[in-house]
């Protein structure tokens, strides 16, 4: 079931939010069960089979935790040999379903064997509820998480709205609110859960979806070895950038508004990462949950245990600005590359993913080392902020908008393609309409590689003004978050203490105008939902 379908906005969850308060009225209990079966139903849903797959992991994910919570401090040894095998069970179960073709593939690429592909139907929001798993059981081992029972695990895993696409929580952050939650009716939480929601909704439908079409025939002739002239694409990877960044951004704004009908607040996972001044500040804004997953739990442990190897062996550490290359190399680098590369394999079982992960990794590397050199070149921070940011941000924008063609692209030979067209490699083009009314001028055209479009004059319009349009939204006003600010949408979300312009208009507009945009909004991306499409970070 889609978050962006009819049966969902006027049959699932009206029926889940009003069976939800008014058992809740009754029993707080009773109303976060409803809440778990209809969790469960949701996700049984699309494949009733789903459930005889996600019903043992969890279950036996709570016995471990279970035993990890006796054994503890007094048998710390059989506790990490109990992590350890929890942590390969989830692993190998995620890896089962999404990496067994892909590593017979590339066994075959490799050594021309004979391994046969078998169709393996992914379990929905499996790489999200593995990681929220994995989490889960590292908790429980360090004693950061001591009192659950297997109703709240099962509420913790399976709440719906966070389900299919994050964030990854965690369940020291869920469960308080649970257990805290009134499960009644709140008229402050219903609106910004509506609010939300719709202006989730809008992105998907209105602002994201129309991008495919645009763009899909581009990259099925980049598949094909078909060479892009440069503004063809220039619209791919930019046409695409935009559209994974609305539809998960409206993911991200129904998500919360979802969470948000419960009473329950999720945390960040999208604020504006388009924005973003450098690759550091991108990932600190671009699925914020995975991000701060990996940080905690492959960087920052593999990085304290080499720490701990170099002082052991009397070498010096990662200090500053006195930081040896050898030690920026060992304790930052090859973390830093590592963790990116676990992100790409993470987002797809294919040579791609596995690419851009490593891209990323390298970008971070080079932004981090230059947070070291640049203070002994330029130690002016306050001149040096306001006159590199700009650069800064078109270096990050160019970066990102680059590596996300591999995302798009189904094979890094058509990457190149796009890359070598977006650089020129294949000249330029004009609409064939336009082409063929230049008289002679077209013949000099030609003569310096400008040639007539195959795509057709309105399709080029159309795209561009389209991305022009994506471009003002994402670069220029403010997200829901800083909107709706006062009303915390997100945890830890507060009010700017000194917001621009516009954000004082967008927050500050009377409760009736807000409530009039808001219905138009509504109305404008019901009536867009058409074709049913799913979200592009349900794949991953």
């Amino acid at each position: 079931m889609l978050f962006n379908s009819y049966s969902f906005i006027f049959g699932f969850l009206p029926t889940v939010v009003i069976g939800f308060y008014m058992l809740g009225a009754r029993r707080r209990e009773w109303g976060l069960a409803w809440l778990t079966a209809a969790s469960l139903l949701f996700y049984a849903w699309w494949r009733p089979i789903n459930v005889l797959l996600i019903a043992p992991s969890i279950l036996i994910n709570y016995g471990l935790a279970r035993a990890l919570e006796k054994t503890g401090e007094a048998r710390p040894t059989f506790a990490r040999t109990i992590l350890v095998a929890g942590i390969v069970f989830n692993l190998c179960f995620l890896g089962y379903f999404k990496y067994l073709n892909f590593a017979a593939s590339a066994m075959n690429d490799a050594f021309g064997t004979g391994f046969v592909l078998t169709q393996l139907i992914l379990p929905l929001g499996i790489s999200f509820i593995t990681f929220q798993k994995i989490a889960f059981l590292v908790d429980v081992q360090a004693g950061r998480v001591s009192r659950f029972s297997l109703a709240d695990y099962g509420l913790f895993v399976l709440f719906f709205p966070q389900l299919i696409a994050g964030p990854i929580v965690h369940y020291r952050e869920m469960m308080p609110q649970f257990r805290a939650a009134p499960c009644r009716y709140d008229p402050e939480n219903v609106a910004v859960g509506i609010s939300l929601f719709f202006f989730g909704l809008a992105k998907k439908v209105i602002l994201a979806d129309p991008m495919s079409p645009l763009i899909a025939p581009l990259y099925a002739r980049a598949a094909a070895g078909g060479g892009q002239s440069m503004t063809d694409a220039w619209i791919a990877a930019l046409g695409f950038t935009l559209q994974i960044y609305f539809d998960f951004s409206g993911y991200s704004d129904m998500a919360l508004g979802l969470a948000r009908f419960f009473g329950i607040k999720l945390p960040v996972n999208f604020n504006s990462p388009l924005q973003a001044t450098s690759i550091i500040d991108f990932w600190l804004r671009w699925h914020v949950s995975l991000t701060r997953f990996l940080t905690a739990y492959i960087y920052n442990p593999m990085t304290l245990s080499l720490t701990r190897r170099r002082m052991a062996a009397g070498k010096p550490i990662f200090g500053g600005r006195n930081t040896s290359l050898p030690a920026f190399l060992n304790l930052l680098a090859m973390p830093t590359i590592l963790t990116m590369l676990v992100s790409g394999l993470w987002h797809g079982a294919g040579y791609t993913y596995i690419v851009w992960g490593l891209l990323h990794g390298v970008l971070l590397c080079i932004n981090h080392g230059w947070r070291l050199v640049r203070p002994r070149i330029w130690p002016d921070t306050k001149r040096y902020n306001v006159r590199m940011a700009p650069v800064g941000f078109i270096l990050t924008f160019l970066s990102v908008v680059a590596a996300m063609v591999m995302f798009r692209a189904p094979t890094l030979s058509a990457t190149l393609m796009l890359w070598k067209g977006m650089i020129g490699v294949y000249g330029l083009t004009l609409p064939a309409a336009v082409f063929s009314q230049l008289g002679p001028i077209a013949g000099w055209l030609s003569a310096v590689g400008v040639q007539p479009a195959w795509t057709s004059g309105s399709m080029l319009l159309a795209s561009v003004v389209r991305i022009g349009c994506l471009l003002v939204i994402a670069l220029a006003l403010p997200n829901t978050l800083k909107m709706l600010a006062a009303f915390e949408p997100a945890l830890g979300v507060k009010p700017d203490r000194t917001p621009s312009r516009l954000v004082r208009f967008l927050t500050r507009v009377p409760d009736r105008a807000w409530a009039v945009g808001l219905a138009f909004i509504a109305l404008a991306g019901m009536l867009s939902l058409g074709q049913l499409s799913e979200f592009l970070y349900w794949q991953f």
